[in-house]
């Protein structure tokens, strides 16, 4: 993926990957994922085992594009005022005053999203799908940008609550992290021991390369990519086959059709191009629709992956020429 000449905000959005690299070892795709879902406003749902650098990766972002990022714990005792923010009564001006909740910055860290009641999950939806938060009667708007980060663990299902459809729809990608090769891990450890502290950034080199005006001219920019009618009836034919395929209870909504090609004109911009292929639609396809799909539980018994289905559809559904 080459940066065009003469296109400043694509080549400084492709040096944060570079400067999230000092600090990230082996997760350029995860890093690319949230810069497509920063160019289409969206958020994202990060899922990995504990320790593959899931919390380093969005401060180390947040810290190339010059974005604020605040971390909540997610907890089975969180209530939603503790995400969003709440009244408080002022002693000293005898009145209300609204004091802003964590979910009032560019970038929201939602750790562990899954350990938290629903009723602290669905706090997060207005945010997510209003960019406000509405506290007795007014309605604040959030910063620009602004999207959720929110990681799950895969294994780990005790003590938790799966996110409901609905909340699920609302995330743009769902982005796995796997663990890492070993020459991958052989340098994450090489460079612990020559002092690398996680905490310190700045100790790592990781610096601002970009920030709000190139995301807002890339935005512009990818709202204008070309996609062909035949394109267009593609990603459609994509997502109507996940409601037909017999592994699946659920398919594809509406929506996942419109974030499938949102997400196929970031990434064919990012590439260079002032159009989508159907490569692009393939390429983004399971990382914006593995989530938006349910199994069946006979296909779950069978040890049957969503991922291996949706592969199938790709294969299966005629791609234009």
């Amino acid at each position: 993926m080459a940066p065009a000449p003469g296109d400043p905000a694509r080549r400084a959005l492709l040096d944060v990957r570079h400067e999230v690299g000092k600090a990230v070892v082996g997760q350029d795709s995860t890093v690319t994922g949230m810069l497509i879902a920063l160019l289409c406003s969206g958020h994202v749902l990060l899922e990995g085992v504990p320790g593959v650098a899931k919390t380093l990766l969005v401060r180390a972002l947040s810290q190339a594009l010059s974005l604020d990022t605040k971390r909540v714990q997610f907890t089975p005792d969180l209530m939603p005022g503790d995400v969003t923010g709440s009244l408080v009564y002022d002693s000293h001006s005898s009145e209300f005053t609204f004091r802003e909740g964590p979910v009032f910055t560019n970038i929201l860290l939602a750790d562990e999203i899954n350990r938290t009641p629903p009723k602290t999950q669905a706090s997060l939806l207005e945010a997510m799908e209003e960019r406000q938060v509405s506290a007795d009667g007014v309605s604040r708007p959030l910063p620009v940008p602004f999207i959720v980060a929110a990681t799950q663990n895969p294994v780990e299902y005790e003590g938790t609550y799966p996110l409901p459809e609905a909340q699920l729809d609302r995330f743009l990608l769902k982005l796995t992290m796997p663990l890492p090769a070993r020459d991958e891990e052989i340098e994450v450890v090489r460079r612990h021991s020559q002092g690398f502290d996680p905490r310190n950034l700045a100790a790592a080199g990781v610096t601002a390369v970009a920030g709000s005006s190139e995301l807002e001219s890339a935005r512009a920019k990818v709202a204008a990519v070309r996609v062909a009618p035949e394109v267009l009836g593609y990603i459609v034919d994509v997502v109507r086959a996940t409601r037909a395929a017999p592994s699946f209870q659920l398919g594809v909504s509406p929506r996942g059709a419109t974030a499938l090609l949102t997400t196929s004109r970031a990434w064919a911009w990012l590439s260079g191009r002032d159009f989508v292929t159907p490569d692009d639609v393939k390429a983004l396809a399971l990382p914006c629709l593995r989530h938006r799909v349910a199994l069946r539980p006979e296909a779950q018994m069978d040890g049957v992956h969503v991922d291996e289905v949706l592969g199938s559809i790709l294969a299966s559904v005629p791609v234009p020429r």
